[in-house]
């Protein structure tokens, strides 16, 4: 396709050789030789290497805040800088923003990569059976990454799943194989989805005997029934959904953390009990990317200078013995134009990890975490509210006493609904979750209640922002270049870009 000529061929040979300087200078960039990248075994395993990697740049930092940025639990501070000011603004927020078009180029990129794999991995071979077991592991991985690009893609530049439309609203272009002269046009939504549970139900055939682990940094079955339940669930396919989430729950392999010391573990220092799938990191030169809008140390005096502040309404929404309040969020003191202000609640979800700092203070670098067990008790519960399956309140409850939180009882109708999408906001705050669940549950956004607008930016683009369900940025336009450079995505951009 067109638009992978400006962005893969950079690309295409650092997943094939990041084993060593030799390997990549075998070849010039400007060309593929798959002939010479997958003879061996460890080209193989090389290529395995590189697809984590990608991996580890295309999650955290603004590949996942900008979906909070862009929702409404935030405020921008005094001093932010314009730094991710478009989505938090909404308008002006064009489809050549750099984040619009990064997110699309790293997912595609590394599809563009797995789908040349997987046509040369047969091509390779193997001195026994336990290299050929070998490889085919690496397919299931190829097939797994695959399906989660693929998920991120139409979650964010299609029309979110609706059973009675997705048969005909535009989703993403599919490409599963590698061809650089191709120009796609978009796939329906159903297509896309049907693509990507196909992808993992062969990832979970080639995965099936490698079992999962807390904190796994290798795809593994868990991890795909993992993508599994998320995917059925933005599927709208309740029952299948809640059938796998409940698998990896019942499992046992993967307890819900119930101290306070334990949870701050795992949001400071990466304890992963709780955690399906992580991101291997390691300081210094295996580093991701940081969430490093929420806290700003200003090592100088000590006090902290955010891009983004949570608003009162969202620290409100956590009782005092909730763990979560005083793990996910900590009062600081905040200075904005030389004026300190004592006590501000800030968003302590990633205050970096003290082993992996290159400097006297933190660089807000975790290892990522791609899916946790709390995940699939929300996904059991909202599964239980929107298919009539049985008692949401059973598995949010369970989730509730381990962050010690007050039982739940006695809800119903419109309540029971709120308590739902409630305890799925205040469990996955800030990871990304929050514009696309108003999104699937048809909800506008409203921001609210900040905690103290002398030390924010205000008006009708920030604090006192409003955007209807539905509202067209909801769902970001395709790249601009690629509208551009391929004719057959010309007349199909996203309405309002």
């Amino acid at each position: 396709m067109k638009f992978n000529k400006i962005i893969i061929n950079s690309l295409i040979v650092l997943g094939l050789g990041l084993s060593s300087c030799d390997d990549l200078e075998r070849f010039p960039t400007d060309s593929i030789a798959t002939g010479e990248s997958f003879e061996t075994i460890n080209d193989a395993r090389a290529w395995n290497n590189g697809l984590y990697a990608s991996l580890r740049a295309n999650v955290y930092g603004n590949r996942m805040f900008t979906q909070d940025v862009q929702a409404d639990q935030l405020n921008a501070s005094l001093t932010y800088g314009n730094r991710n000011g478009a989505p938090h603004r909404w308008l002006p927020f064009l489809a050549d923003a750099a984040i619009i078009e990064d997110f699309w180029e790293d997912a595609y990129n590394s599809i563009a990569n797995i789908n040349l794999a997987l046509a040369n991995f047969d091509n390779i071979e193997t001195a026994d059976s336990s290299e050929a077991n070998e490889i085919e592991i690496f397919k299931g991985e190829a097939h797994l990454a695959r399906a989660y690009y693929y998920h991120r893609l139409v979650v964010r530049y299609g029309k979110m799943y609706d059973p009675a439309s997705a048969a005909t609203d535009l989703g993403v272009p599919l490409v599963l194989q590698f061809d650089l002269n191709e120009e796609p046009s978009r796939s329906t939504v159903e297509e896309v989805y049907t693509q990507i549970l196909n992808d993992i139900a062969e990832a979970k055939t080639l995965l099936a005997g490698v079992n999962g682990a807390s904190g796994a940094i290798k795809f593994n079955i868990d991890v795909a029934k993992a993508l599994e339940a998320r995917v059925l669930l933005y599927k709208q396919d309740y029952a299948n959904a809640k059938t796998v989430a409940e698998e990896l729950i019942n499992s046992g392999s993967y307890p819900l953390i119930n101290t306070e010391a334990q949870l701050r573990n795992m949001w400071t220092n990466d304890f992963h009990q709780e955690v399906i799938s992580s991101v291997f990191v390691s300081a210094p030169n295996e580093l991701g990317r940081a969430n490093n809008i929420y806290l700003g140390l200003i090592a100088a005096t000590g006090n902290y200078a955010p891009d983004f502040i949570p608003s009162q309404w969202v620290i409100d929404a956590y009782e005092d013995a909730d763990f979560r309040k005083n793990i996910y969020f900590d009062q600081k003191n905040v200075e904005q134009e030389d004026i300190v202000y004592p006590d501000v609640w800030l968003v302590n979800k990633y205050p970096g990890n003290p082993t992996l700092f290159t400097g006297a203070t933190s660089n807000f670098q975790h290892a990522p975490i791609l899916f946790r067990i709390a995940e699939m008790y929300l996904i059991s519960a909202e599964s239980d509210l929107n298919g009539g399956l049985g008692d949401p309140l059973v598995r949010l409850n369970q989730l509730r006493q381990a962050r010690n939180a007050s039982m739940l009882t006695g809800l119903s109708g419109t309540g029971l609904q709120d308590a739902v999408r409630m305890e799925r906001f205040r469990e996955l705050a800030f990871e990304g979750f929050r514009l696309d669940d108003l999104r699937r549950w048809n909800l506008g956004i409203t921001r609210r209640d900040p905690q103290n607008t002398t030390l924010l930016q205000t008006g009708t683009q920030f604090d006192q922002l409003t955007q209807p369900a539905g509202a067209d940025k909801f769902t970001w336009g395709i790249p601009t270049r690629d509208i551009t450079v391929n004719p057959n995505l010309r007349d199909q951009q996203n309405p309002g870009w």
